[in-house]
């Protein structure tokens, strides 16, 4: 048995009034994915457990099987484990954006106008020259997402997710470790606007120490891999001890690698794996910019260069499993996330299920179950 996992980054959304009053996912073109609903089982999965923050790390670790009540640390540790970037103990990881605050202190780009990722390299050692130490670390990461390490006395603060407030006013970090932060972030202006992009300065968040996992064989039997371009779902992985396969196209952009990313899957499970993951970004990325047409594309762009292709590579590899659903919801209508249960879908190969519709509405009326219960019920039957 091959088992598939897709992760159609914050495709959840709301009914927007521009699209009938149907969310993108009701809107889209997605024949394929409409025929693995039929054949298959739906339902609503709260991925996000109550108290935790509705991001992909609390997401993506429930996806994976994990209780992120029990495991979940911070945002930044994960993503420094996925770029290889060690944490000692008594040191904290936090996300360090490169974005866009406008003078009169508006969110204007969380993501700093999306600079390149050899471009942000510049920026991050320049950071690092200028303000770094032997404590203060500045690690570059893929276009706008990067990371600092600082002393663990450091991680005391209440920090505002960038995406949460575009197009309002900066949130300031607050608590006892407030000053280092502001100070660092007020000292970074003039170094990220000297280089001439859209970024301004970094934006400091989702901190933490390392988190612990077991690893997927421990708890599932199974050898697994998975591919991303977010160092956050990179380093859920590693810390699963799940295999990482790069795709060299693949971007966290709209412009991503759907194709790369499909063969890297049917050629990993042809070689030997028992379970892969495919994460994409473009959903997301979409909803954050509050781009309702990007959002439908993308979700087309799954269902035409992902699903279908891997459909008939599956069936030709023999039995196989696939559960598809979003690590949380990014609607248009708000630009962030939210906490509200998103739906999914398991197909088994050779057995149908009750069949039904994948989308918010058809799966509203269905009790949410915990996400992270998911995985075994996918990996039940062997």
């Amino acid at each position: 048995m091959k088992y598939v996992v897709c992760v159609p980054d914050g495709c959840a959304d709301e009914p927007l009034a521009a699209l009938g009053h149907r969310t993108p996912l009701e809107v889209a073109a997605m024949p394929a994915l409409a025929a693995l609903a039929r054949r298959g089982e739906v339902g609503r999965a709260a991925v996000i457990p109550p108290g935790l923050p509705p991001g992909s790390d609390v997401g993506n670790m429930s996806i994976l099987g994990y209780d992120p009540a029990l495991h979940h640390t911070g945002r930044a540790p994960i993503e420094a484990a996925g770029s290889g970037v060690p944490l000692a103990p008594g040191e904290v990881a936090y996300r360090c954006n490169l974005v866009t605050l406008g003078d009169d202190g508006i969110m204007v780009d969380f993501a700093g106008g999306h600079p390149s990722t050899e471009d942000a390299a510049a920026i991050v050692a320049a950071l690092q020259e200028e303000l770094g130490s032997d404590e203060v670390r500045f690690h570059p990461g893929v276009q706008y997402r990067h990371l600092l390490v600082v002393p663990g006395s450091w991680g005391q603060a209440d920090c505002v997710p960038p995406h949460d407030l575009s197009g309002k006013a900066a949130v300031w970090p607050s608590g006892p470790a407030a000053t280092n932060l502001r100070h660092l972030m007020d000292a970074s202006r003039p170094v990220v606007s000297s280089f001439g992009g859209a970024a301004n300065q970094v934006w400091l968040w989702g901190q933490g120490p390392q988190p612990v996992l077991p690893s997927f064989r421990e708890r599932h039997g199974l050898d697994g891999a998975l591919t991303t371009a977010v160092d956050l779902v990179r380093g859920l992985g590693v810390l699963a001890g799940l295999e990482v396969v790069e795709v060299a196209g693949a971007t966290g952009w709209y412009d991503t690698d759907y194709e790369g990313k499909r063969d890297a899957c049917l050629a990993t499970l042809a070689s030997g794996a028992d379970l892969f993951v495919i994460h994409v970004e473009a959903t997301d990325e979409a909803g954050h910019a509050g781009d309702v047409e990007e959002k439908v594309a993308a979700l087309e762009h799954w269902d035409r260069r992902i699903l279908g292709p891997l459909v008939e590579g599956l069936d030709a590899l023999g039995r196989w499993r696939l559960l598809l659903m979003p690590d949380h919801a990014t609607p248009v209508a708000r630009k962030t996330h939210t906490s509200e249960p998103v739906p999914w879908l398991l197909v088994d190969g050779e057995v149908d299920g009750p069949g039904g519709t994948y989308s918010e509405a058809a799966t509203a009326g269905a009790p949410p179950v915990p996400g992270h219960e998911l995985m075994g019920r996918l990996v039940s039957r062997r």
